[in-house]
């Protein structure tokens, strides 16, 4: 038989494992019995709405609840509010009250405590055009004419619903002028969101072709590309880590001829124009520790999408893709990683403008940051192994705007091994070297966690062509 005073530490353990704020009664609990959610307490959030906090949450006023799931319940909820990307710091602090009469269950009071980001975000911007600073530093001579530069708002929690207004006007190596507006939850049950966008781009200088992986520009004085889009995003969260997305977006490109002549493919058939009505399905299941930096958890997401669905359309195409993600702590400060991503596309013959293989978006190969292998189907397989250096939280305390005086930082060493492969119809006509191969890279990264989702990565690399390389990477979510 345990003594009395041994079982009352071994619960005393446990329930300071919820958190480093527990107040406890009277007594000890058994570990293996339930409890009851006595009440939830909201301080902090000054403009966000209780709803759309307590939306993110798995335990909720009257459940019940096993001692033992408490900590893993608390910290899901805990990262499920903090993904919302509305707080700079989450924390949870918890009060559990022992009952007078056996028969009854503990009651525990929890208190989340947040510390708002600043919403209004209205800056300068001064960037590069290329595809990444990489492109730019190695291939385009670190010309600062392929830069842009113009004004960016971004207006997030306007109504303290995690709603989104984005306002862009750049100019400089290309413009772009965008509007859009986000509302996660238009309805009472906080299922639907719908989304807006607005969008108009010209070029005076754009990539006409691939030779052997790099993109091949031409320029003039002229605008030789004019693009234009108008779209509406309908959104279905079906509980907490399910995402449905119905996207229906009216396109019209054009471009100059100069264009057209120098590469017939561009629009296919010599033209000009490409005008279509776009239609996508995507579901994506998201149960990440850390959207900006996960850790923990798993991310799939499937999308298929039709373009070319009004009678008087001129570009017709059908795209499916999948991936899957798998995050792992292996204790130690040791965490792993691992992706797979699969894309198709129809038909075969497709217009230049709308191919995509690896490179041109964030999906590549690590190892081939300088190379666009253009195709009609890819597949990539990803993995990291990561071990994390440190994760501190500083107090700025001679920074007196609280939004800001909270400075969260980590960094991580990560090794890494990836392997991908293009099909292409069209390696033949644009010289590569790289498509209807199999791809390998591998190599070691220091990235750096900050406040506001800021991570920066610095890449040392080596692929399957013996290439190496050593790259920088800053990616941000406002």
């Amino acid at each position: 038989m345990i003594p009395k005073n041994w079982l009352a530490l071994v619960s005393l353990l446990i329930i300071l494992l919820l958190s480093s704020q527990v107040v406890v009664a009277s007594g000890a609990i058994d570990s293996t019995k339930s409890i009851v959610i006595q009440s939830v307490t909201l301080k902090g959030n000054d403009r966000t709405r209780d709803r759309i906090i307590l939306r993110e949450m798995t335990l909720h006023v009257g459940d019940t609840v096993r001692l033992t799931d408490l900590p893993s319940r608390i910290a899901w909820d805990q990262r499920n509010i903090n993904n919302t990307n509305l707080f700079v710091t989450v924390d949870v602090a918890t009060a559990l009250t022992t009952p007078t009469d056996s028969t009854e269950l503990a009651r525990l009071d929890l208190t989340i405590v947040m510390k708002e980001r600043w919403y209004l975000i209205a800056y300068p911007v001064f960037d590069l055009a290329d595809r990444n600073f990489n492109e730019w530093w190695y291939d385009r001579g670190r010309d600062l004419r392929r830069t842009i530069y113009g004004g960016r708002l971004s207006y997030r929690n306007v109504t303290g619903t995690n709603d989104r207004l984005q306002i862009e006007i750049i100019r400089g190596f290309l413009q772009r002028t965008v509007l859009s507006y986000s509302k996660p939850y238009i309805d009472r049950a906080q299922k639907l969101g719908l989304r807006v966008d607005l969008a108009y781009l010209t070029n005076n200088e754009i990539p006409y072709r691939t030779n052997a992986d790099k993109w091949v520009y031409v320029k003039s004085e002229q605008t030789l590309r004019e693009r234009m889009y108008v779209g509406m995003t309908l959104t279905h969260r079906r509980g907490l880590y399910h995402y449905h997305t119905l996207d229906t977006r009216y396109n019209r490109n054009t471009i100059g001829d100069t264009v057209a002549l120098l590469n017939p493919d561009y629009f296919l058939d010599g033209r000009t124009m490409q005008k279509y009505l776009s239609m996508s399905y995507s579901y994506r299941y998201d149960r990440r520790d850390n959207v900006v930096y996960p850790l923990q958890g798993t991310l799939f997401s499937g999308i298929v999408s039709a373009s070319g669905l009004l009678p008087g359309d001129n570009f017709h195409f059908l795209e499916a893709s999948a991936s899957i993600t798998r995050y792992w702590p292996l204790g130690k400060n040791f965490y792993a990683a691992a992706n797979l991503r699969g894309r198709t596309t129809w038909p075969n013959r497709q217009p230049y403008f709308n191919l995509r293989g690896l490179g041109s978006s964030a999906e590549m190969v690590r190892g081939y940051d300088l190379y666009v292998i253009d195709g009609q189907q890819s597949v990539t397989w990803r993995n990291s192994l990561r071990y994390q250096l440190f994760n501190v939280r500083k107090e700025l305390n001679w920074l007196h705007i609280r939004q800001f005086n909270t400075l969260p930082i980590a960094a991580y060493i990560t090794t890494f091994a990836d392997a991908g492969y293009v099909s292409s119809t069209v390696a033949e006509q644009y010289q590569s070297k790289l498509a209807n191969r199999l791809l390998f890279g591998t190599g070691l990264s220091l990235d750096v966690v900050t406040f506001y989702n800021m991570v920066f990565r610095f890449t040392g690399t080596i692929n399957a062509q013996g290439k190496t390389g050593f790259f920088f990477n800053l990616s941000q979510e406002l």
